[in-house]
């Protein structure tokens, strides 16, 4: 089903940049505030080939000058292009929230573009039409894919694993640490035999996108714009295909956090209110002193109730509320039940509202509850993780969840690889 192919990463030249000081998150987490931080660490950070280095001049830049910079970071050799088509393993170590040293495996490949009612790729999120229209403005002046698509697909065995790590330290092009600690070692694969056993494996299989709804759409909105503008170019176009990270939801990696919600816009209910509006649930109180408290009262006493219906609410007051119910023969994942029974039941927010801002999505329990003591919120709740299990369910149904309903962790970096359209895939 997936359409996986090789080709010729254009890279930075790890002989001449420190690569650390060049990769950036994705460009859709780096705040407001920190990106005149990312311009001024390195002359040639990846930044300068996503944002504007202010944000008031996003909206009415044309970003014509990316394809320029490309061009010149290529001619001084900032930039190298591989001389064959790859796949580009990614191995990311780090620790995860609860301390535990975690390994996530990946790579990089092409993927042919498919419309979501084929059901090869699968979206598990809505979008928003803003940032999609930004990044259509920087895929036309570029032609080039700047930051990938993550994509996830299932193999609970692991089988496809000894393709991506056989000779993997023997092969390593590229090694950084960001600013959160993780450790990315970017391979390459060349052996036209192993890539296709790793083709002939996702050829069985659907993907679901982990993150980068937004750039998959516009890709397919591109696509489109193109097929209009060179009808006769075929199904081997540059624009047919975009380039994407591979992981398997099921290895011990693939880490997926909670998003946690902060309500902007409404205050917090009476007991009464809460009572009236969810029967049947159960409430627990706890007491809680301060933020740096809530990360450990959540893995207490919220994490056991995964099995059930659950979350934590937290309005700065002193106690911390735990809700939970049984799952009914329904299914349906508390995540959906939180944004109808919760956001729009308890407190009266609409989707109209959710979209319009009445709600943000802190990065972590922790500064969740941080922004909410400083005065940036009301009243926090706070969920635990979907399961893989959940997405591909989700999926496999046809369905999508709210959006910020998942967190794949860590975040996938943008500047490992490039692919401009220039090249065949």
């Amino acid at each position: 089903m997936s359409d996986v192919h090789p080709f010729q990463a254009l890279r930075y030249d790890t002989r001449r940049i420190d690569l650390g000081r060049v990769i950036v998150p994705p460009y859709d987490v780096i705040a407001a505030s920190d990106r005149a931080a990312f311009f001024d660490r390195d002359p040639h950070n990846a930044i300068r080939l996503e944002l504007t280095r202010d944000v008031r001049d996003q909206e009415a830049t044309d970003y014509a000058e990316i394809p320029r910079t490309l061009a010149a970071w290529q001619k001084s050799g900032v930039l190298i292009r591989d001389p064959r088509p790859g796949l580009y393993p990614l191995r990311q170590s780090f620790d995860a929230p609860d301390g535990t040293h975690t390994v996530r495996l990946g790579f990089f490949g092409l993927i042919r573009l498919e419309s979501y009612a084929r059901r090869v790729v699968r979206p598990h999120e809505r979008t928003l039409e803003g940032p999609k229209a930004d990044r259509l403005k920087l895929l036309r002046a570029a032609r080039a894919n700047l930051s990938s698509v993550f994509l996830l697909y299932e193999d609970r065995t692991d089988e496809l694993a000894p393709e991506l790590t056989e000779g993997f330290d023997a092969c390593v092009v590229g090694r950084a640490s960001d600013d959160t600690g993780t450790l990315h070692e970017l391979a390459r694969i060349d052996d036209p035999a192993r890539i296709e056993r790793i083709r002939d494996f996702l050829a069985e299989r659907p993907a679901v996108i982990a993150d980068g709804h937004h750039r998959y759409e516009t890709a397919l909105n591109y696509r489109d714009e193109c097929r209009a503008r060179y009808p006769d170019a075929g199904p081997s176009a540059p624009w047919e295909f975009t380039l994407v990270y591979f992981a398997n939801a099921f290895a011990p990696g693939s880490l997926l956090l909670p998003i946690h919600r902060l309500i902007k816009t409404a205050a917090m209910p009476s007991d009464a209110v809460w009572a009236e509006r969810l029967p049947g649930w159960r409430r627990r109180d706890v007491s809680v002193a301060s933020a740096g408290e809530i990360p450990a009262l959540l893995a207490k006493h919220l994490t056991p109730l995964s099995d059930r219906r659950a979350f934590a609410v937290d309005d700065a007051s002193g106690t911390l509320r735990i809700f939970s119910k049984p799952l009914d023969a329904s299914g349906e994942l508390t995540i959906r039940v939180l944004h109808r029974d919760v956001i729009a039941g308890v407190f009266g927010l609409d989707d109209a509202a959710v979209a319009h801002g009445a709600i943000d999505y802190p990065k972590s329990a922790l500064q969740t509850a941080i922004d909410l003591r400083e005065g940036r919120g009301a009243v926090a709740l706070y969920l635990n993780p979907l399961a893989p299990e959940d997405v591909f369910r989700v999926t496999e149904a046809g369905d999508v969840l709210p959006q910020k309903s998942t967190y794949f962790h860590p975040k996938l970096p943008t500047g490992l690889v490039f692919r401009t359209h220039e090249d065949p895939p």
